[in-house]
C-alpha cells in the first residue's frame, strides 16, 4: 500500500508522546490521527477507513473492525489481546499483532518483587513499626525460609521463565503447568512439570503467566484457593480476569493466603467498592508490571515498526491472524 490515502490510527496511549508512530506514518506516506478512545462508539469513528490501528485497551471489536479499510493491520500494544476479538479479525481479513517480547525483563523483575516482599512480610514489619511495635513476634506469624518454598507457575512463556530463574536463586523450588510446554523443555528451564491442580495444590507462591480466555476465566477461585497450601501467596501480573477477586479477598481475610501481589484487576481501575481495597496483605499496582523508560521505548518502536510494516502489505513479526 501506498500513497496520500493512507491512515494509520491511534485509537489509545498512555505513553505521552507518539514519536514512533508518527515516524512509521511518515516513512509510509500515510495520514497520522492520534485518539485516547474508551467506548466502542468513538473507537469505531476514530478507526474508519484506516489501514493501520495502534491499539492499548479501547475495544477493537466486530463492528469496530468492519470499519477498516480492506486488508487492514491492527498492531495491539503489549501481549494481550483479550480486548480484540480474532475470530472476527479472521472473518473480516483483519491482520492482528502484538508485541510479546519488549517488556519480559520488567515483568518478571515485577512478579519476583511482589514475591520477595510478601514472602519476607515485609509490609507487615514495616506496619508493625509505624504503629509502635518492635517485638517480631507481635508483627508476624510463621515466616516461610525462601529456600523451603516452592513456586508453582501457571503458565510457562517468556515471562514465567524468566521469573522462574529469579526465584530460583533464592532456593526455591520450581514447578509449573503449560498444555504447549514439553516435559523436557521444563526441565531445561529448571521447572518441574506437574499436572496444573497439582501445581496449585503444592505452590506456596502461585505465579499467573496465561492469556485471559473464557476457559482460564476464574482458574483461581474459592475451590482452587481452598487446595492451596495454608498461607500461600498469589502473584498476577498477567490477566485479571484469571481470579475471582471476591474469592481472593475472602481468603485473605480468613489467613488461607497469607498475601497477593497484584498488578492487574478484572476491572481497571480497581473499583472503589472492590473488595481487594480492604484485604490485608495485598500488594498493588496499577499495570504497571511491564513500565520501565527502556521497555516503553521498545514498545513504541516495535509496534510502530509491525505497523509500517502493515501499510507496506509486509509480513508482520508477531503476527496472531
Amino acid at each position: 500500500m501506498s500513497g496520500s490515502n493512507l491512515k494509520l490510527v491511534v485509537t489509545d496511549q498512555a505513553f505521552g508522546n507518539t514519536r514512533h508512530e508518527q515516524a512509521a506514518a511518515k516513512a509510509a506516506g500515510a495520514v497520522f490521527f492520534e485518539h485516547q478512545c474508551k467506548a466502542e462508539d468513538e473507537t469505531l469513528a476514530a478507526v474508519q477507513g484506516a489501514q493501520a490501528v495502534l491499539n492499548n485497551f479501547a475495544p477493537m471489536t466486530r463492528k469496530v473492525m468492519a470499519a477498516l479499510a480492506p486488508g487492514a493491520v491492527v498492531v495491539r500494544y503489549g501481549v494481550g489481546v483479550d480486548n480484540v476479538d480474532l475470530v472476527a479479525a479472521k472473518d473480516l481479513g483483519v491482520r492482528v499483532c502484538n508485541v510479546p517480547d519488549y517488556g519480559v525483563e520488567e515483568v518478571a523483575d515485577h512478579a519476583t518483587a511482589f514475591s520477595l516482599a510478601l514472602a519476607r512480610k515485609l509490609g507487615s514489619f514495616d506496619s508493625g513499626i509505624r504503629s509502635g511495635e518492635w517485638k517480631i513476634a507481635s508483627m508476624v506469624s510463621g515466616l516461610r525460609s525462601l529456600r523451603d518454598t516452592t513456586v508453582g507457575l501457571i503458565g510457562m512463556g517468556r515471562i514465567a521463565r524468566a521469573y522462574a530463574a529469579r526465584m530460583a536463586v533464592f532456593g526455591c523450588k520450581i514447578t509449573g503447568f503449560d498444555p504447549y510446554v514439553s516435559d523436557e523443555d521444563a526441565k531445561a528451564a529448571g521447572i518441574t512439570p506437574l499436572a496444573r491442580d497439582e501445581v496449585i495444590a503444592s505452590a506456596n507462591i502461585l505465579s499467573l503467566h496465561l492469556p485471559f480466555t473464557p476457559q482460564t476465566r476464574h482458574l483461581i477461585n474459592a475451590a482452587a484457593i481452598a487446595t492451596m497450601p495454608a498461607g500461600a501467596i498469589v502473584i498476577n501480573c498477567s490477566r485479571g480476569g484469571l481470579i475471582d477477586e471476591d474469592a481472593l479477598a475472602a481468603a485473605l481475610v480468613s489467613g488461607q493466603l497469607s498475601g497477593a501481589g497484584l498488578d492487574v484487576f478484572e476491572k481497571e481501575p480497581l473499583p472503589d467498592a472492590s473488595p481487594l481495597r480492604k484485604a490485608p496483605n495485598v500488594l498493588m499496582s496499577p499495570h504497571a508490571a511491564f513500565y520501565s523508560d527502556a521497555s516503553v521505548r521498545a514498545l513504541q518502536r516495535l509496534a510502530s515498526e509491525e505497523a509500517l510494516r502493515g501499510l507496506r502489505g509486509e509480513a508482520l513479526r508477531c503476527a496472531l491472524t
